[in-house]
């Protein structure tokens, strides 16, 4: 099995980083974002394709399921062949050409497109909840165990970041970004950037202590057998988002109608996916659908298996109770969720200028970068949040315990 292809590059080194950011201050970036401020009305709502951007991950699903099925079509939309990129860099740049306009992207890495680089687009919903682990070497079996050790985030501003750090610093562990060969004390974790097949192979030869990612790359060790999942990202945050589906602020202010039939379509794709995820798998591997290069075997077991008490007892699982599931899919953005992002953010370590973040309130970012008006017509639609388990009043209260 061979996961180190061409076509799955999804982590963003600091090359990429460097990069958009560059992209973003340049004269192109500055007229993209001007020109999304205040072009005129249009006159057609259905007067674009939707053209997705995506990456080959199972965070994508929901985008995906939903042109395999046919559902932008049955919602009157036309959509083109969706586009597959090999990092977030590539596909945050050609969204902000607008090449694609509707992606999933890192949660964090939204708050960083809007607020640290000023570029108009908002979250419209999420695009599901769980799907990542921390995948380690078969003999670590507890966190502790990580010090003197490196370990690979996909990407600085992400969910796997944020929760590796405040996991490790609730174990008594220092967090570090050293050079290469550079020596770690037995205190310290050292944290690098590595596009997720490069972690497949990394571990297997050793070279890193472990990786944070989404699936299926974590199930991709496990049936190679060269690494375990040490603990579920969805067992330390209850039923997070990860990817949230990205749009254009022209085309929620000016495309009201074309926007909310693209999320009709991705809310009936996640409701189709909770209750055929084998067909899901299938749908998005290399030998069905071909989304995505992953074989069908990695893709059953990043969809299906969860046995609570093989992974309770192997520490993967501390929360049982919860009742989650390894990746599920629910479209609602819930504000607790952004607020308490945003504040943790604050104190992990990211790359580049992090004053944006300090600035930043809580409670007007999750009523600024968020839309949720699209995701509360769609599941009428479908039988209310009833239909996903979601309470009436669309409320939560966060619960994580690292």
């Amino acid at each position: 099995m061979n996961l180190h292809h061409n076509c799955a590059c999804c982590g963003m080194s600091r090359r990429d980083f460097l990069k958009l950011s560059a992209l973003f201050t340049s004269s192109f970036g500055a007229a993209i974002a001007a020109d999304n401020w205040n072009l005129p009305v249009h006159a057609n709502a259905n007067d674009q394709p939707v053209k997705i951007g995506y990456l080959p991950i199972t965070d994508a699903a929901p985008l995906l399921v939903a042109h395999s099925r046919k559902l932008y079509q049955a919602e009157g939309l036309t959509a083109e062949q969706p586009r597959l990129f090999r990092s977030w860099a590539q596909i945050v740049e050609a969204f902000l050409a607008r090449q694609v306009n509707v992606i999933h992207v890192l949660f964090p890495t939204s708050i960083w497109i809007r607020y640290g680089r000023n570029f108009p687009a908002k979250i419209v919903a999420w695009n599901h909840t769980n799907g990542s682990a921390l995948t380690v070497l078969p003999d670590i079996e507890n966190p502790r165990e990580l010090g003197g050790k490196t370990i690979a985030v996909p990407f600085w501003y992400s969910i796997h970041n944020l929760v590796l750090q405040q996991l490790l610093q609730r174990n008594g562990l220092k967090i570090v970004r050293k050079p290469k060969d550079a020596p770690i004390a037995s205190n310290e974790v050292n944290l690098v950037v590595l596009p997720p097949p490069d972690m497949v192979s990394a571990l297997a030869n050793k070279s890193i202590g472990g990786y944070i990612v989404a699936e299926p790359f974590n199930a991709a060790a496990e049936n190679l057998k060269t690494g375990r999942v040490l603990r579920f990202t969805g067992d330390v945050w209850k039923n997070h988002a990860c990817c949230v589906v990205f749009v254009h602020e022209e085309d929620i202010r000016q495309r009201k109608q074309w926007t909310q039939r693209v999320v009709n379509a991705l809310v009936k794709a996640q409701l189709w996916s909770r209750s055929n995820r084998s067909e899901v798998a299938r749908i998005l591997s290399k030998d069905g659908g071909k989304y995505t290069p992953h074989p069908l075997p990695v893709l059953q077991r990043a969809l299906t298996y969860y046995d609570r008490n093989f992974y309770k007892k192997d520490g993967a699982i501390e929360n049982p109770a919860w009742q989650v599931n390894r990746i599920d899919f629910q479209p609602y953005p819930f504000p607790s969720y952004t607020e308490e992002l945003v504040r943790l953010l604050k104190t992990t370590q990211v790359e580049g200028n992090t004053d944006f973040l300090q600035k930043l309130q809580p409670r007007q970012v999750a009523r600024d970068l968020v839309d949720d008006s699209f995701v509360r017509n769609a599941l009428q639609q479908v039988g209310g949040p009833k239909a996903f388990g979601l309470p009436n009043n669309l409320s939560r209260i966060e619960t994580i315990k690292f």
